[in-house]
Protein backbone atom coordinates (compact mmCIF):
# COMPACT_ATOMS: atom_id res chain seq x y z
CA UNK A 1 0.00 0.00 0.00
CA UNK A 2 1.58 3.01 -0.80
CA UNK A 3 2.30 5.99 1.37
CA UNK A 4 0.01 8.63 0.94
CA UNK A 5 -0.86 11.82 3.37
CA UNK A 6 -4.52 12.32 2.63
CA UNK A 7 -6.71 14.03 5.68
CA UNK A 8 -9.01 11.66 7.45
CA UNK A 9 -12.31 13.72 6.31
CA UNK A 10 -10.85 13.65 2.82
CA UNK A 11 -11.03 9.60 3.01
CA UNK A 12 -14.86 10.06 3.74
CA UNK A 13 -16.13 11.51 1.21
CA UNK A 14 -13.85 9.98 -1.86
CA UNK A 15 -16.02 9.02 -4.32
CA UNK A 16 -17.09 5.41 -4.61
CA UNK A 17 -16.10 4.95 -8.13
CA UNK A 18 -12.67 5.77 -6.82
CA UNK A 19 -12.94 2.64 -4.70
CA UNK A 20 -15.55 0.12 -5.63
CA UNK A 21 -16.32 0.51 -8.90
CA UNK A 22 -19.78 2.63 -8.20
CA UNK A 23 -20.59 5.88 -8.98
CA UNK A 24 -22.81 8.40 -6.71
CA UNK A 25 -23.04 9.14 -3.42
CA UNK A 26 -25.20 7.60 -0.45
CA UNK A 27 -28.54 9.60 0.12
CA UNK A 28 -30.86 9.77 3.68
CA UNK A 29 -34.51 10.86 3.82
CA UNK A 30 -32.91 11.51 7.50
CA UNK A 31 -29.33 13.07 8.35
CA UNK A 32 -27.32 10.25 9.98
CA UNK A 33 -26.76 10.10 13.28
CA UNK A 34 -23.30 11.30 14.70
CA UNK A 35 -20.80 8.70 15.64
CA UNK A 36 -19.96 8.87 19.17
CA UNK A 37 -16.49 10.38 19.61
CA UNK A 38 -13.19 8.81 21.89
CA UNK A 39 -10.13 9.68 23.28
CA UNK A 40 -7.87 7.24 24.95
CA UNK A 41 -6.01 6.19 27.99
CA UNK A 42 -3.10 3.95 28.15
CA UNK A 43 -3.11 1.26 31.11
CA UNK A 44 0.42 -0.34 29.98
CA UNK A 45 2.79 -0.61 27.27
CA UNK A 46 4.46 -3.50 26.10
CA UNK A 47 7.35 -3.65 24.14
CA UNK A 48 7.48 -4.31 20.26
CA UNK A 49 9.87 -5.02 17.36
CA UNK A 50 10.95 -2.03 15.46
CA UNK A 51 11.38 -4.71 12.07
CA UNK A 52 7.51 -5.53 12.56
CA UNK A 53 5.41 -3.62 9.16
CA UNK A 54 2.20 -4.86 11.31
CA UNK A 55 -0.72 -5.80 9.01
CA UNK A 56 -3.05 -8.14 11.11
CA UNK A 57 -3.33 -8.11 15.26
CA UNK A 58 -5.26 -10.93 17.12
CA UNK A 59 -4.93 -11.86 20.86
CA UNK A 60 -5.94 -15.46 22.10
CA UNK A 61 -4.34 -18.27 24.87
CA UNK A 62 -2.24 -15.79 26.51
CA UNK A 63 -0.23 -14.61 23.30
CA UNK A 64 -0.43 -11.58 21.20
CA UNK A 65 -0.50 -13.30 17.21
CA UNK A 66 1.08 -10.86 14.17
CA UNK A 67 1.26 -10.81 10.68
CA UNK A 68 3.34 -8.73 8.96
CA UNK A 69 3.58 -7.05 5.58
CA UNK A 70 6.61 -6.02 3.25
CA UNK A 71 7.68 -8.27 0.33
CA UNK A 72 11.00 -10.37 1.73
CA UNK A 73 9.67 -9.53 5.04
CA UNK A 74 6.34 -11.14 5.71
CA UNK A 75 6.00 -13.33 8.26
CA UNK A 76 3.33 -14.91 11.25
CA UNK A 77 4.42 -15.19 14.67
CA UNK A 78 3.29 -15.12 17.93
CA UNK A 79 4.19 -13.02 20.98
CA UNK A 80 4.79 -12.73 24.46
CA UNK A 81 3.30 -9.14 25.95
CA UNK A 82 4.86 -9.11 28.85
CA UNK A 83 8.60 -10.11 27.54
CA UNK A 84 8.27 -8.90 24.14
CA UNK A 85 9.85 -12.85 23.08
CA UNK A 86 8.82 -14.00 19.45
CA UNK A 87 8.02 -17.14 17.97
CA UNK A 88 8.33 -17.23 14.05
CA UNK A 89 5.59 -19.63 13.02
CA UNK A 90 5.77 -19.23 9.29
CA UNK A 91 7.94 -16.91 6.81
CA UNK A 92 5.76 -16.21 3.36
CA UNK A 93 7.69 -16.05 0.19
CA UNK A 94 9.59 -13.64 -0.76
CA UNK A 95 6.93 -12.69 -3.74
CA UNK A 96 4.31 -12.43 -1.34
CA UNK A 97 3.22 -9.27 0.72
CA UNK A 98 1.57 -10.52 4.05
CA UNK A 99 -1.49 -8.77 4.92
CA UNK A 100 -4.69 -9.55 7.79
CA UNK A 101 -4.46 -12.43 10.32
CA UNK A 102 -7.39 -13.92 12.20
CA UNK A 103 -7.82 -17.08 14.45
CA UNK A 104 -10.82 -19.13 14.04
CA UNK A 105 -11.02 -22.13 16.58
CA UNK A 106 -7.53 -24.17 15.52
CA UNK A 107 -6.58 -22.28 12.37
CA UNK A 108 -4.89 -19.09 11.90
CA UNK A 109 -5.83 -17.07 8.41
CA UNK A 110 -3.60 -14.80 7.14
CA UNK A 111 -4.22 -12.88 3.22
CA UNK A 112 -1.86 -11.40 0.82
CA UNK A 113 -2.20 -8.45 -0.70
CA UNK A 114 -1.97 -8.64 -4.56
CA UNK A 115 -1.48 -12.09 -4.76
CA UNK A 116 -5.08 -13.47 -3.92
CA UNK A 117 -4.36 -16.01 -1.31
CA UNK A 118 -5.07 -16.56 1.63
CA UNK A 119 -3.08 -19.05 3.79
CA UNK A 120 -4.63 -21.42 6.56
CA UNK A 121 -2.51 -22.99 8.75
CA UNK A 122 -2.73 -24.64 12.65
CA UNK A 123 -1.54 -22.66 15.58
CA UNK A 124 2.14 -24.22 15.55
CA UNK A 125 2.41 -22.43 12.21
CA UNK A 126 2.35 -26.19 9.93
CA UNK A 127 0.37 -24.76 6.75
CA UNK A 128 -2.98 -26.54 5.85
CA UNK A 129 -3.83 -25.02 2.86
CA UNK A 130 -4.02 -22.03 0.76
CA UNK A 131 -7.52 -20.09 -0.54
CA UNK A 132 -7.99 -18.26 -3.40
CA UNK A 133 -9.80 -15.00 -3.38
CA UNK A 134 -10.18 -12.51 -5.84
CA UNK A 135 -8.92 -8.86 -5.32
CA UNK A 136 -6.80 -7.64 -2.88
CA UNK A 137 -6.57 -8.50 0.67
CA UNK A 138 -6.20 -6.15 3.32
CA UNK A 139 -7.99 -6.69 6.67
CA UNK A 140 -9.34 -9.85 8.52
CA UNK A 141 -11.57 -10.57 11.53
CA UNK A 142 -14.11 -13.72 12.51
CA UNK A 143 -17.11 -13.10 15.22
CA UNK A 144 -16.44 -16.87 15.92
CA UNK A 145 -18.88 -18.13 12.94
CA UNK A 146 -17.74 -15.68 10.21
CA UNK A 147 -15.36 -14.28 8.82
CA UNK A 148 -15.37 -10.63 7.86
CA UNK A 149 -12.71 -9.23 5.18
CA UNK A 150 -11.57 -5.53 4.27
CA UNK A 151 -9.57 -4.96 0.73
CA UNK A 152 -9.23 -1.22 0.88
CA UNK A 153 -12.60 -0.19 -0.48
CA UNK A 154 -15.72 1.15 1.40
CA UNK A 155 -17.06 -2.32 1.33
CA UNK A 156 -16.80 -5.43 3.53
CA UNK A 157 -17.79 -8.42 3.27
CA UNK A 158 -18.83 -11.27 5.21
CA UNK A 159 -16.98 -14.78 4.14
CA UNK A 160 -17.86 -18.90 4.98
CA UNK A 161 -14.58 -19.84 6.88
CA UNK A 162 -14.20 -23.38 4.85
CA UNK A 163 -14.64 -22.19 1.46
CA UNK A 164 -14.04 -18.32 1.45
CA UNK A 165 -16.93 -17.42 -0.49
CA UNK A 166 -18.68 -14.01 -0.25
CA UNK A 167 -21.94 -14.41 1.92
CA UNK A 168 -22.88 -10.71 2.18
CA UNK A 169 -21.31 -7.43 2.26
CA UNK A 170 -22.13 -3.70 3.56
CA UNK A 171 -20.65 -0.45 2.67
CA UNK A 172 -19.04 1.23 5.75
CA UNK A 173 -20.30 5.13 5.73
CA UNK A 174 -19.49 8.39 8.13
CA UNK A 175 -22.88 10.09 8.59
CA UNK A 176 -23.79 8.54 4.89
CA UNK A 177 -21.27 8.89 2.64
CA UNK A 178 -18.74 6.04 2.12
CA UNK A 179 -15.29 5.55 3.43
CA UNK A 180 -12.43 4.47 1.70
CA UNK A 181 -9.11 2.59 2.80
CA UNK A 182 -10.40 0.33 5.74
CA UNK A 183 -7.85 -1.87 6.79
CA UNK A 184 -7.12 -3.84 9.50
CA UNK A 185 -10.06 -5.37 11.41
CA UNK A 186 -10.89 -6.58 14.97
CA UNK A 187 -14.31 -8.08 16.57
CA UNK A 188 -14.87 -5.90 19.84
CA UNK A 189 -18.30 -6.74 21.48
CA UNK A 190 -20.74 -7.07 18.90
CA UNK A 191 -18.61 -4.60 16.59
CA UNK A 192 -16.03 -4.00 13.66
CA UNK A 193 -13.17 -1.73 14.58
CA UNK A 194 -11.44 -0.62 11.89
CA UNK A 195 -8.14 1.06 11.03
CA UNK A 196 -8.57 3.59 8.49
CA UNK A 197 -5.15 3.49 6.23
CA UNK A 198 -3.08 6.77 6.60
CA UNK A 199 -4.83 8.10 9.64
CA UNK A 200 -4.70 8.28 13.50
CA UNK A 201 -9.03 7.28 14.02
CA UNK A 202 -10.23 3.93 14.52
CA UNK A 203 -13.68 3.20 13.01
CA UNK A 204 -16.30 1.48 15.19
CA UNK A 205 -18.64 -0.24 12.56
CA UNK A 206 -22.16 -1.74 12.98
CA UNK A 207 -21.52 -4.96 10.79
CA UNK A 208 -24.96 -5.63 9.89
CA UNK A 209 -25.52 -1.63 8.36
CA UNK A 210 -21.95 -0.68 8.00
CA UNK A 211 -22.40 2.50 9.54
CA UNK A 212 -19.64 4.06 11.57
CA UNK A 213 -21.49 4.50 15.51
CA UNK A 214 -18.09 5.78 16.61
CA UNK A 215 -14.55 7.06 16.40
CA UNK A 216 -11.62 6.68 18.07
CA UNK A 217 -9.11 9.46 18.16
CA UNK A 218 -5.50 7.57 18.47
CA UNK A 219 -3.35 11.03 17.38
CA UNK A 220 -0.07 11.14 19.98
CA UNK A 221 -0.29 7.89 21.59
CA UNK A 222 3.30 6.90 19.83
CA UNK A 223 5.31 10.50 21.28
CA UNK A 224 7.25 12.09 18.25
CA UNK A 225 10.48 11.02 20.17
CA UNK A 226 9.61 7.06 19.33
CA UNK A 227 9.77 7.60 16.37
CA UNK A 228 12.11 7.31 13.39
CA UNK A 229 12.38 7.27 9.92
CA UNK A 230 11.36 3.98 9.37
CA UNK A 231 7.98 4.38 11.92
CA UNK A 232 4.92 4.11 9.84
CA UNK A 233 1.41 4.41 10.46
CA UNK A 234 -0.98 3.26 13.19
CA UNK A 235 -2.50 -0.34 12.71
CA UNK A 236 -3.19 -3.40 14.57
CA UNK A 237 -6.35 -3.77 17.09
CA UNK A 238 -6.59 -7.07 18.98
CA UNK A 239 -9.29 -8.08 21.46
CA UNK A 240 -8.81 -10.05 25.09
CA UNK A 241 -12.42 -10.82 25.19
CA UNK A 242 -11.67 -12.20 28.84
CA UNK A 243 -10.53 -9.56 30.19
CA UNK A 244 -11.77 -6.76 27.84
CA UNK A 245 -8.55 -5.35 27.19
CA UNK A 246 -7.85 -3.60 23.41
CA UNK A 247 -4.23 -3.46 22.35
CA UNK A 248 -3.35 -1.34 19.45
CA UNK A 249 -0.02 -0.84 17.54
CA UNK A 250 1.21 0.77 14.37
CA UNK A 251 3.90 -0.53 12.00
CA UNK A 252 7.18 -0.23 12.99
CA UNK A 253 6.44 0.95 16.08
CA UNK A 254 8.82 0.15 19.23
CA UNK A 255 5.55 -0.42 21.77
CA UNK A 256 2.32 -2.33 21.78
CA UNK A 257 -0.52 -0.08 23.65
CA UNK A 258 -3.02 -1.76 25.94
CA UNK A 259 -5.83 0.88 26.03
CA UNK A 260 -9.11 1.87 27.49
CA UNK A 261 -11.55 4.38 25.87
CA UNK A 262 -12.76 7.67 27.03
CA UNK A 263 -15.85 9.60 25.67
CA UNK A 264 -15.56 13.08 24.92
Amino acid sequence: MKHLKPLFLLLLVLPMACACGRKGRTTASVEPAEPTHYTYRIVREYPHSREAYTQGLHFADGLLWEGTGEYGHSVLKSIDLITGKEQLLAALPASEFGEGITLLGERIYQLTWNENTCHLYDRTGRKLRDIRYAGEGWGLATDGEWLYFSNGTPTLYRLDPETFQRQGAVVVTYKGEPVNYINELEWIEGKLWANVYLTDQIAIIDPATGVIEGIVELKGILPDHEKELTTDVLNGIAYDATSKRIFITGKKWPKIYEIELVKL
